[in-house]
């Protein structure tokens, strides 16, 4: 079943998810994008909508962040190619171990809105006085799509079909959380590989109440200590070799995990990023 309420919600805000990355060009994203020219067309037909599509505002401890989740994978992947157009290009693919994303935008209405309260004349010194604040004119979004975790199917951890995209949902919600109050609160500890593995650590949590390490060895492609293809791929060119270390960590944050209990899953962050 349809719905486009939301992905018409979200295109208000973000007039380049007006664009089709399969027919509008670089440049015009970057026109759009970069320097919030109107799109020429605000059709909305290339996306299909989903009943399970929906826009909230979560509180974290690192504070508010903007979530959506989109229900239908082609309308996940158009949204990230839509956002991404601007600096990769329109024809950037999204990895199907993709299904979720924690994005920079602009929000070109706000600008204009914040514009529109000035003489024409003052336009160019307000703008530039406007955006010298970063939060006055980006927004920090999450966008989740809704199918397996991973892409790893519902019989490959023994769990229904149904059962498995209600706890992915709850994985890949809590995962993209964890990178956003990371990136908050720890902005000059950035480990690409061990912060997938928190955040990995911190959805497990928040849908099982533990951290399964074969699960997590599932989703990042890793069977007997060896790289068999998945996730880790996608965040080094060595997998097979770091692999062997990624087992080694994930028994660590195993057993500092099981030594403790933890209230909130986010609770987890401050103790798993201390080396």
């Amino acid at each position: 079943m349809s719905d486009l309420n939301v992905i018409k919600d979200l295109a208000e805000e973000y007039p380049v998810l007006c664009l089709n990355p399969d027919s509008d060009s670089q440049d015009v994203y970057r026109r759009v994008f970069l320097q919030g020219e109107e799109p020429a067309d605000n059709s909305l037909s290339h996306y299909t909508g989903d009943v399970h599509d929906r826009m909230e505002t979560v509180e974290t401890p690192a504070g508010p962040v903007k979530v959506i989740t989109l229900g239908n994978r082609k309308d996940f992947t158009l949204v990230m190619r839509g956002f991404m157009a601007a600096k990769e290009g329109p024809e950037a693919l999204i990895p199907d171990t993709q299904g979720a994303a924690m994005l920079t935008v602009f929000n070109w209405p706000r600008i204009k809105k914040h514009l529109s309260q000035y003489p024409e004349s003052e336009h160019s010194a307000e703008f530039k006085r406007f955006i010298s604040v970063k939060e006055n004119y980006t927004d920090m979004l999450v966008i989740l799509s809704r199918g397996p975790y991973s892409n790893v199917e519902a019989n490959a951890v023994g769990i229904s079909d149904e059962k498995w995209l209600e706890y992915s949902d709850t994985i890949r919600r809590y995962h993209e959380l964890t990178h956003v109050i990371c990136r908050r609160l720890y902005p000059d500890d950035v480990d690409p590989i061990r912060d997938e593995l928190i955040a990995d650590a911190v959805g497990l949590y928040a849908a099982f109440g533990h951290f399964d390490t074969k699960m997590e060895e599932q989703f990042l492609g890793i069977r007997d200590g060896q790289y068999i293809g998945g996730r880790l791929g996608n965040y080094t060119d060595d997998p097979d070799k770091t692999a062997v270390s990624v087992n080694d960590e994930l028994a660590r944050m195993k057993a500092v995990i099981e030594a403790q209990t933890f209230k909130d899953p986010f609770d987890l962050i401050p103790v798993l990023m201390k080396r």
